[in-house]
């Protein structure tokens, strides 16, 4: 399998191996961290500002819930407080007038609900993108290279690939797997043209029928992209990938796959951002297939992952 993946990415560039000498550099350079945001242009962004035309808006990251399942041992954890009002009837010595007021900490995965992947989230055999070792750059205090904070914003063109539409259903079954003839039979009957510097999404349902009504199962099971779907999307050169499931491969992996390979190949391989659990299914039931993506994460330094929530405009 890995054959095909590799023989469907070839129009991209590839790290190949594994080994210092064998690592191949990104085509922007030895120093590059951002990967694929290259290909954000100012044309580009102009043409995707173009696609605005009704003034529709929404949301892509769906809520969080401190009490919705996360791949383990991830967990979000809420407080709210009311820092030095305790006990204290009249708070005027604080601010000089009678002032109430709350504030939140929060404990959490970074890589829980709709999240963005950075380039430093997923290696193999040590090795990151752009032959970024891990030994390297993997601080306990935040990664050095890679980093979620030296990721621009992202403003390009959206497209919607509906899986469940070209399946036939509601939403696709747990582990159901995306094929690349599936993915290129479905850009066929929905008439999209993905481009360089897109951002392409998948509509499964599978979040929108499962997170609320079976959680476990949504924790532990999902529909998703196969080994060489990921190569195919690789080869149509977007900015990033993403679903509405908590990753993006099928889990479980096929026969013959690799389990979460798909974040190899995009990651690794393309510096190909990963999007997930995108909120989907309002894009899904109003046919809409291309429109303006933006999302400006907070730049936390060091980060892995960022919790987002990206709009689509139309």
């Amino acid at each position: 399998m890995l054959r095909v993946v590799v023989l469907l990415i070839t129009t991209c560039f590839c790290l190949t191996g594994f080994a210092d000498e064998e690592c191949s550099s990104s085509v922007w350079g030895p120093e590059d961290q951002i990967g694929a945001a290259n290909r954000i242009t100012p044309e580009r962004v102009q043409a995707a500002a173009a696609l605005v035309r009704k003034g529709e808006r929404h949301p892509l990251g769906i809520v969080i819930d401190p009490a919705m399942p996360a791949y383990p041992p991830r967990y979000t954890q809420l407080q709210v407080v009311q820092p030095n009002q305790h006990f204290i009837t009249d708070t005027s010595s604080l601010f000089g007038w009678n002032a109430s007021y709350n504030d939140d900490v929060l404990q959490m995965w970074l890589g829980t609900g709709p999240q963005l992947d950075g380039l430093g989230h997923m290696g193999e055999d040590g090795v990151f993108y752009n032959c970024n070792r891990g030994a390297d750059f993997s601080a306990i205090t935040g990664l050095t290279r890679l980093d979620i904070s030296q990721v621009p914003p992202i403003v390009a063109r959206g497209v919607l690939v509906d899986m469940a539409k070209h399946m036939g259903v509601d939403a696709l079954e747990a582990g159901q797997p995306i094929t690349a003839a599936d993915l290129q039979k479905a850009l066929s009957a929905q008439q999209i043209n993905p481009r360089e510097g897109d951002v392409i999404l998948l509509h499964t349902g599978y979040t929108d029928a499962q997170l609320h009504s079976n959680p476990e199962l949504w924790a532990t099971s999902i529909p998703g992209i196969t080994n060489d779907a990921a190569g195919f999307l690789a080869g149509l050169k977007p900015v990033a990938v993403g679903a509405d499931t908590w990753a993006v491969g099928a889990i479980p992996a096929i026969e013959g796959d690799k389990l979460f390979y798909d974040h190899i190949v995009l990651l690794k391989e393309n510096g190909i951002y990963i999007l997930e659990t995108m909120d989907t299914g309002r894009l899904a039931a109003e046919s809409v297939t291309e429109f303006m993506f933006v999302l400006g994460q907070a730049r936390l330094k060091g980060a892995v992952q960022m919790i987002i929530n990206p709009v689509a405009i139309w």
